[in-house]
């Protein structure tokens, strides 16, 4: 396994970034990973060797730059609850100034042309995941970009954060496959029903499904809020779709 880190240039700047992929010299399917709101970690960095694993090139890039290298804040080699919401506290402003207006999609861009211009990556579509707040990021780049994304996954993200016309608006121009991972506490039986039927109404080929048992942040084995079973489910759901999103 090999891993590097990177600087992507930017239409603000340029955004730090961390990438792995396997050894041998060969080209291997891109895929873009964002983290969530916490940033690039050892966490981080692990899940995207994980998935390198499985032959491809991962780039897990920055999405903060604007505001300094990361990480932003000095984080806790474990993030409990009491410091996760200072940490949030401080953060959120910063989230919620690139959300809106184009930084999203500029960056977007930006981030798949640096994916594809790797010497380790082979010719074709990517695939684009995300965590938390990087969830809705891999799901705005796949909306933002359909002829370079042919697979998006979020797990435990606010895909819904822009009320139905948002919604609709973001998925109707979405044709990757797509599978979203909810967290039982983020999202109510009938709330996933009303997402299911508005990827439905779009067309959109997807998998949609709230994960027993879980908390926001399941994922993440540096927070309380990891849930292993919810972790191995993840990885069922996201590496078969990679597969038949990008195979050949």
């Amino acid at each position: 396994m090999s891993t590097k880190t990177l600087r992507i240039p930017t239409a603000d700047g340029q955004a730090d970034a961390f990438a792995a992929f396997p050894d041998g010299g060969e080209r291997h399917p891109g895929v873009l990973l964002y983290a969530d709101a916490f940033g690039d970690r050892p966490v981080l960095r692990e899940m995207a060797r994980e998935l390198a694993g499985h032959g491809y090139y991962v780039l897990v890039p920055h999405f903060l730059y604007r505001n300094g290298p990361a990480p932003l804040v000095e984080l806790p080699e474990h993030i409990g609850e009491e410091a996760r919401s200072a940490i949030i506290a401080r953060l959120m402003p910063l989230i919620e100034e690139h959300l809106v207006g184009e930084r999203v999609e500029s960056d977007a861009d930006a981030f798949l042309r640096f994916l594809v211009a790797q010497p380790e990556v082979g010719a074709g579509p990517v695939g684009v995941t995300g965590y938390c707040i990087g969830g809705l990021l891999a799901v705005r780049t796949a909306s933002a970009f359909p002829e370079q994304v042919a697979a998006v996954a979020g797990f435990h993200c606010p895909v819904v954060a822009d009320g139905p016309e948002g919604l609709h608006r973001m998925l109707s121009k979405i044709t990757a496959q797509v599978h979203l991972g909810h967290a039982e506490t983020d999202l109510t039986p009938e709330a996933l029903g009303e997402l299911n039927r508005a990827l439905d109404a779009a067309g959109v080929s997807h998998t949609s499904e709230i994960y027993p048992g879980t908390v926001h942040g399941f994922t993440m084995a540096d927070t309380d809020a990891f849930n292993a079973s919810g972790l191995e489910r993840h990885w069922n759901r996201l590496l078969p779709l990679l597969d038949r999103a990008l195979a050949g």
